[in-house]
């Protein structure tokens, strides 16, 4: 026995008191025969981080939940699901799914001033596995998302040639004749940079046509950039937000201003808002706005419990969760605004040149005298020659606008199209790739904060510097990235995206909300955020909280499942010989390893909780911290925990007298090293 007192156990997870009083403010849990009984103080940790101030915070969280899924994912749902009419439910998800679920985990985070890990074994022990899940997750969203940065650079240093290299065919030499290559005839010159000359993209995922240097060197590059932002945690990437999170709007309303008055930009903005109310009635329009607004919040990677850590135990969580909810939604619909001025002006371009050679045509079969001939006399043309044999291509600006795009194909090649009939076509796309750069930095340091917030919360870990760990870590990613940088680099970077982070990420977010409301308790939770910020949560947030947010997280992950099993999983892989892509199914051994990416995504929450529950302690490798530091208890985690706090006792004798009245055991132990 120690000079400082007993120890004091029960069986399972135990609560150490000390001198007959919590240890730090709190009781100590750990599994029993988890750790050697040795003689020891207990170290007193480091401080935790902390952020420079509320700008700072602000910009960082902004800056992640603000995300390239703003600029090409939203605009396309709402041209898909319905124009103007999307916003109906968008925003109610937002309200009833959104809001909560990222209360919860600023709030947590905050309160506990620890990282996914941390949190989730402070709750309960056999909830560890939810940290390691969204560790794992974050891992591979890390390393495809630093791909798309990658490409971002590769188009930013082509954005300084004059002329851009994607606004016209490369010249090959046959004998003595040169000709526009072939390839790029049958497709775009856009499309043609794309494929061929940023990817050399092979013609299936079964052919991995090698390493590309120029691809590999850029990765490198932005693994270097993204190191030294981060190495230092929020120290570092602290000073690189006030960028990284104001930029994109710099940029977004220059092209704005610019983008309004080209024209055929109303023709795109009345295309993209004119509500199709009909399209509500589409279940799978709910779906969609529940699932955009779940990812453009970066819910469940960890990241938000992370930068809640890091604030003061008085910080106004819920001001800053709706402060970012209404930047986040303003942001998507200002973004697509943008966005669609200038696929207007794109769409308006294209039906003018079409006319154009349509025009010449006409002119070259003797049929109209003089290319400037009025809109009407134009139509009585065309139909009289269609009439006649001759076929014409339909010059039609509807179908223009129609043509929807999303992800890669929106930035890389749609928009840079657009870009190439403006005046003064590489400054706007300097810009244009120095903001899609910014936003993808922003987010990928709100990511690797999530990951290394877990790594560095781990106590083995705590005896590393940060700069070494960050850098092991970066260098890792960098080559496990490797498989990116080659010819099917895109396709496994779609696999990664198909797979990687859905199921197992909605499964998290599904079980977080679960286990904050049922296990750490829901009043207890509210009791939290009201001594915190002093605004007591009311009855919106009980009913999200308890009931709403977890029917459609429900719906969400059962749908996805669903759709999984029913549709065969396909990937858009690019046919030179047609100049275009063509739909192919996954072969069995790529299925295999999107299972994998799948499994090991779900498996620790599982794995953890079965270890613990049956105290497999030589294979509980030190998930936990040493010690677990746990909060109090309220009446929904004393039942699953069966503890006896010792404070319920007048003595040491009278717990022991009662534990032995219950047939149970009691231990005494002396103080620990950890």
């Amino acid at each position: 026995m120690d000079e400082k007192g007993p120890l004091l156990f029960n069986s399972d997870y135990d609560y150490i008191k000390v001198n007959g009083r919590p240890h730090e403010g709190g009781t100590e849990l750990a599994p029993l025969n988890s750790y050697p009984s040795t003689m020891a103080t207990q170290e007193e940790e480091p401080q935790r981080a902390a952020w420079d101030n509320k700008v700072q915070f602000m910009l960082s969280i902004i800056g992640y939940s603000v995300g390239l899924g703003n600029i090409w994912r939203f605009p396309y749902l709402c041209q898909q699901n319905g124009g103007g009419a999307f916003l109906i439910p968008f925003l109610i998800m937002l309200v009833l799914e959104g809001i909560p679920l990222f209360l919860i985990e600023l709030g947590i985070g905050q309160k506990m001033r620890l990282g996914a890990v941390g949190v989730w074994n402070t709750i309960h022990p056999w909830l560890g596995g939810l940290g390691v899940a969204s560790c794992t997750v974050t891992f591979f969203v890390a390393l495809y998302y630093n791909v798309i940065i990658t490409w971002c650079f590769y188009y930013l240093f082509n954005s300084f040639r004059s002329p851009l290299p994607w606004s016209y065919c490369p010249e090959r030499f046959n004998e003595t004749v040169s000709e526009p290559e072939p390839e790029c005839i049958r497709s775009s010159e856009t499309a043609y940079f794309w494929y061929r000359d940023t990817l050399d993209v092979s013609p299936s995922i079964d052919e991995t046509g090698g390493l590309k240097w120029w691809i590999v060197l850029c990765l490198l590059l932005a693994w270097v950039v993204v190191f030294f932002i981060v190495m230092k945690g929020i120290q570092s990437s602290g000073k690189v937000v006030y960028f990284t999170s104001m930029f994109p709007y710099i940029v977004l309303t220059i092209f704005f201003v610019r983008g309004i008055t080209l024209k055929g930009a109303g023709a795109g903005l009345v295309h993209m808002y004119t509500p199709k109310v009909e399209k509500l009635l589409n279940p799978n329009v709910w779906l969609d706005a529940a699932t955009q607004v779940f990812y453009s919040f970066g819910l469940a990677f960890g990241s938000l419990i992370a930068f809640g850590s890091y604030n003061p135990p008085k910080n106004n969580c819920v001001r800053d969760v709706i402060l970012v909810s209404i930047t986040n939604a303003i942001t998507a619909i200002y973004a697509s605004l943008v966005v669609f001025a200038i696929l207007g002006f794109k769409a308006m371009s294209n039906v003018d040149k079409c006319m154009y050679k349509n025009k010449v045509t006409l002119m070259n079969n003797k049929l109209i005298s003089t290319l400037e001939i009025s809109q009407e006399l134009y139509e009585i043309k065309i139909k009289a020659a269609n009439a006649s044999g001759l076929i014409f291509p339909e010059c039609n600006l509807q179908k223009q606008l129609d043509q929807a795009a999303e992800g890669t194909g929106l930035a890389f090649i749609v928009f840079t199209q657009a870009i190439v009939e403006l005046p003064g076509a590489p400054f706007w796309a300097v810009i244009f790739f120095m903001m899609l750069l910014s936003l993808g930095i922003g987010s990928q340091i709100g990511i690797l904060e999530g990951m290394l917030s877990c790594i560095f919360d781990i106590d083995f870990f705590k005896r590393i510097r940060k700069p070494y760990l960050t850098g092991f870590v970066c260098t890792i990613c960098f080559i496990v990235g490797l498989i990116f940088a080659s010819g099917a680099g895109e396709y496994w970077l779609k696999l990664f995206d198909s797979f990687a982070g859905t199921i197992g990420l909605v499964m998290i977010a599904l079980l977080e909300m679960l286990s904050v409301m049922f296990i750490y308790g829901h009043e207890k939770f509210t009791q939290d955020i009201e001594d915190m910020t002093g605004y007591r949560p009311g009855l919106y947030w009980q009913i999200t909280w308890r009931f709403l947010a977890p029917a459609i997280m429900s719906c969400i992950l059962v749908s996805s499942v669903i759709f999984r099993i029913i549709n065969k999983s396909v990937y858009s892989a690019w046919d030179k010989d047609k100049g275009e892509t063509v739909e192919k199914e996954y072969p069995n051994w790529v299925m295999g390893i999107a299972v994998a990416i799948i499994s090991s995504t779900i498996l620790p929450i599982f794995l953890v909780f079965l270890l613990r529950r049956f105290q497999v302690v030589k294979l509980d490798v030190d998930i936990h911290q040493g010690a677990i530091r746990r909060i109090d208890t309220t009446v929904s985690t004393k039942e699953m925990i069966r503890d006896v706090d010792v404070d319920e006792y007048d003595s040491q004798e009278e717990f022991e007298e009662e534990e032995d009245d219950r047939g149970g055991k009691s231990f005494k132990m002396e103080v620990m090293e950890f």
